[in-house]
C-alpha cells in the first residue's frame, strides 16, 4: 500500500479552540512543505461518550473541552521518520513554549499506522 499515517486525538478546551486552529494551520503547513501528503484536523460534532470505550474517555474530557481527532499522512514510515525530524528542527515551530500550547498534551493519544485499505 506504501501509505503510513500518524493519528492522535486531543481535548481542547473550548475557548481556546480558535488559537488551537491557530496553531494548528502553522503545524499543518511546515509538516506538508517537510514532505507530507496530508495533514487533517477535525473538531468533535458527533462524538458520545461510550460505555466501555470512547475518544472522551481516551483523553479524559473534561467539561469545557472538545475532542480533536487528527491524522497525517507520508508516503512511507521512513519519510514520516525523515518529515517528524525536520518538523521538530524547523524554526516555525521552535521555541513553542509546551505549557502554552492551547492543548493539553500530556492528555493526547497518538500512534503511527501502516495503511491497510485506502480508497
Amino acid at each position: 500500500m506504501g501509505k503510513y499515517i500518524d493519528g492522535f486525538v486531543v481535548p481542547v478546551r473550548t475557548d481556546k479552540l480558535e488559537a488551537y486552529r491557530q496553531f494548528s494551520e502553522r503545524a499543518g503547513e511546515v509538516w506538508r512543505d517537510l514532505g507530507a501528503l496530508e495533514y487533517i484536523e477535525c473538531v468533535g460534532d458527533d462524538v458520545p461518550l461510550g460505555k466501555l470505550t470512547s475518544f472522551p474517555q481516551a483523553v479524559r474530557l473534561e467539561p469545557q473541552e472538545t475532542v480533536v481527532f487528527a491524522w497525517i499522512v507520508y508516503p512511507s514510515r521512513a519519510e514520516r521518520d525523515r518529515i517528524n525530524s525536520a518538523v521538530m528542527q524547523d524554526k516555525r515551530l521552535a521555541g513553542a513554549d509546551p505549557t502554552s500550547l492551547p492543548f493539553d498534551r500530556k492528555r493526547m493519544v497518538w500512534g503511527g499506522f501502516e495503511a491497510l485499505v485506502s480508497l
